[in-house]
Formats: structure tokens, sequence, C-alpha cells
């Protein structure tokens, strides 16, 4: 991982494009639950924090964001320009800051066991709400005219989500811990 993040390589490159390749993907794998349904979205940004580490992770976000703002449609109503008015649009720039705390908070520790990468998931979990709620309450309250509340916005955009998001958290560091010494030993990292 030193390697990556210094320079950028064919390798770092291609390990972007497949990291906004993957959000992509992600953003159309949904886990029907009776309450509340999920994508796997910040389980492969967390991933891209993890293995990509914090500038390359939050590189394969921004290309991801960009990519949909172009007009692909990548994000889970589609894309175009106008999707900056979306107001879940502040979930997809977290992403990028997420990506980036959690690949951040790895490097300064530089030990990949379970404890370490949970930890950085939830921190990067709190900057995708705390990012994701302003905006949404920006979006409903001044652009939208909405009359929805600061703390209706936290709960309808952050809390009912918590338990679901800490259980994602968890999952991904589980699976991280196998995999990030697995592709470490075979070099793709």
């Amino acid at each position: 991982m030193d390697k990556l993040k210094n320079k950028i390589t064919t390798k770092s490159i291609i390990l972007c494009a497949i990291f906004a390749a993957l959000s992509a993907v992600g953003a159309f794998i949904r886990v029907p639950l009776p309450i509340i349904p999920f994508t796997l979205q910040f389980p492969i940004v967390a991933l891209a924090g993890i293995l990509l580490g914090s500038r390359y992770g939050m590189m394969s976000q921004l290309v991801y964001v960009l990519i949909g703002l172009a007009g692909f449609p990548v994000f889970t109503k589609g894309g175009g320009p106008s999707y900056v008015f979306e107001p879940t649009f502040g979930y997809l720039i977290g992403f990028i800051f997420a990506a980036y705390a959690i690949g951040k908070y790895l490097e300064k520790n530089n030990k990949y066991n379970i404890w370490n990468i949970l930890i950085a998931c939830i921190i990067g979990i709190a900057v995708d709400y705390i990012i994701g709620v302003g905006y949404m309450y920006a979006i409903l309250a001044f652009y939208l005219k909405t009359d929805v509340t600061i703390w209706g916005a936290c709960w309808s955009g952050a809390i009912i989500f918590l338990p679901k998001d800490l259980i994602l958290c968890f999952v991904t560091s589980l699976i991280s811990t196998k995999l990030v010494p697995a592709l470490k030993k075979s070099n793709l990292i």
C-alpha cells in the first residue's frame, strides 16, 4: 500500500476505476428488509478507503460521482447534473470524504485488525451522515421548501439507518481482515 500512496501508477488508476465501477454496481444491489432496505454502496466505499488508502479511495468515489453527474445512470435514481437537487445527493458527496477518512485513519494507525477497521468504518459512516443529512436538510428546506426540521432530517437520514449501518460496518471489518492480507500477499494492493 505504501507504493500506491505516493505515486500514480497504472495499477492505482485501474484500482480507482474498479472501485468507481463497484460503487455504481453497489447502488443497484438492494437487500430488501421489512423496514429499511439497503444497498451495498457503503461497504464498497469503506473497502475503497481500506484497500486503496485515503487518496485513492477518495479518488475512486470522486470518479464515481463525476461519472454520474456527467449523465451516466450510475446513481440509484439515474444520473446527470440535475441530480445535485436530489435530497440524497449529499450522501454521494459524503462517500468521497468517507473513503478518505477511513483510509486516513488506517494509514495513521497502520494496523489492519478488526477493531481498527471497525473504528475507521464508523468514522466513515459518521462523515457520510454529517454531509448527507446536512445536504438533505438544505435541499428539503430551501430548495423544495418543505417543512422539514433538523431533527426530522436527522431521524429520516441517519438515526433509522444507524443499526443497519453499524452491522454493515462490522461485516465489512470482518471481510477486510481476511481480504487485506490476501491482497497484500498477491501484490494486488
